[in-house]
């Protein structure tokens, strides 16, 4: 029997051996290596030394989890554009408006609940941003409530106080997206692992679960196990119907 740690990166599952890993830990700011590999995103003080940090996603080939944040704030400010063109055909035609006004029902606002920020200035972005948030879905409440006694006045909170306040909440998504590089640290975690006596943290989305296992359960793909030459697998594993990559070796570029 084993034990693997199962981790995420973007959509894929993965595991290693939980004897490589010394510590989990919630990533810290790097300090930049120039002419570092590719793979490296920086280093930092572990214990009483400087360790690099290898980006997991960077050595599977994957866009980094800043850009894939970029692309859902991206669709989530697309959303709130649709919602408030909504509200104002509701208004102007007196039909029903099928999306929500709950704050935390949105995909925004699921999202803002979900995360937990480490970084003082991005707590203080995530404020601004609830803030200007909820103030918009439930004007829009009011706006979309006016609207049955007196549809100019529910047309004038729509022009002038919840466009004003949108824009706001824009802004501070905006101001929000200029710091994903903090955003997404804050949500990934560092694996301190140790290859044969070489210690690096490794940078993944999440940390999902300890797995006991028998090595034969491992499922062998008879694919090229050598992902590249700094990850090498030893099969896939099935658990609970869910495929996960385990981890032989992770090697740290030069």
């Amino acid at each position: 029997m084993i034990d693997l740690i199962v981790f995420s990166v973007g959509e894929n599952k993965y595991a290693m051996n939980i004897e490589n890993v010394q510590r989990i830990i919630q990533v810290e700011a790097l300090t930049n290596i120039p002419n570092a590999h590719p793979h490296v995103d920086g280093m930092m003080s572990y214990e009483d030394k400087v360790i690099k940090v290898l980006s997991f996603r960077k050595l599977i080939g994957m866009k980094t989890y800043a850009s894939e944040l970029g692309s859902i704030f991206e669709s989530l400010a697309k959303t709130h554009s649709d919602w408030m063109d909504d509200l104002r055909i509701s208004i102007e035609t007196g039909t029903n408006f099928t999306k929500t006004f709950d704050p935390h029902a949105c995909g925004l606002g699921k999202w803002i609940d979900s995360f937990t920020a480490y970084d003082e200035h991005v707590v203080e972005i995530l404020k601004e941003l609830v803030e200007h948030h909820k103030q918009l879905h439930t004007l829009g409440g009011v706006a979309y409530e006016s609207r049955l006694s007196d549809k100019e006045a529910a047309l004038q909170i729509l022009n002038v106080e919840l466009t004003n306040i949108y824009q706001h909440t824009m802004g501070s998504l905006e101001l929000f997206v200029k710091e994903l590089d903090i955003v997404a640290d804050s949500l990934q975690k560092l694996l301190i692992y140790d290859n044969s006596g070489s210690i690096f943290a490794i940078k993944v989305d999440a940390i999902d679960d300890i797995a006991h296992v028998q090595e034969s359960e491992f499922i062998n793909t008879n694919d090229e196990h050598d992902v590249n030459e700094f990850l090498e697998l030893e099969g896939v594993l099935d658990l609970d119907n869910v495929l996960i990559n385990v981890v032989k070796t992770v090697s740290l570029p030069k």
